[in-house]
């Protein structure tokens, strides 16, 4: 009987524990920042993201309508901070980036600023969007 009650305890705190655990990819919280839609005539577009209420730790890079070559983007903090962001990265139609961990943890986001080849003009112009992660 104390075997039984034993084995029974061990699983249920197994699952208990198992429970609170949170995957990085299923409980992820992503939260769309901004989207730009890119101006070939110039190599650099700013995403103004504002104070929110929220920090982020981690950011994601969605393009759509049409193909990108992104070579870098500078993620500016409310407190006048910068990380620069090197990503040398042809996005297709459809595609995202990799996750990328902001160096400076949990902070508050003010820009995005993302620079790319100007020279492949499209007719459809690519969409960026920018997602954070809680």
């Amino acid at each position: 009987m104390k075997n039984s009650f034993l084995i029974l305890l061990v699983t249920l705190l197994g699952f208990v524990s198992f429970s609170f655990t949170t995957s990085p990819f299923g409980k992820a919280r992503w939260e769309h920042l901004g989207s730009k839609k890119v101006n070939y005539r110039i190599d650099r577009d700013v995403i103004h993201v504002g104070i929110r209420e929220r920090t982020f730790d981690k950011l994601k890079i969605q393009v759509s309508n049409g193909n990108l070559n992104m070579r870098k983007m500078i993620v500016e903090y409310a407190n006048g901070s910068k990380d620069e962001i090197s990503l040398r990265h042809n996005f297709s139609r459809g595609s995202e980036s990799r996750i990328i961990d902001l160096k400076a943890g949990n902070r508050f986001i003010r820009d995005v600023t993302f620079w790319y080849d100007s020279k492949d003009f499209q007719r459809n112009r690519a969409v960026v969007h920018v997602y954070g992660r809680h």
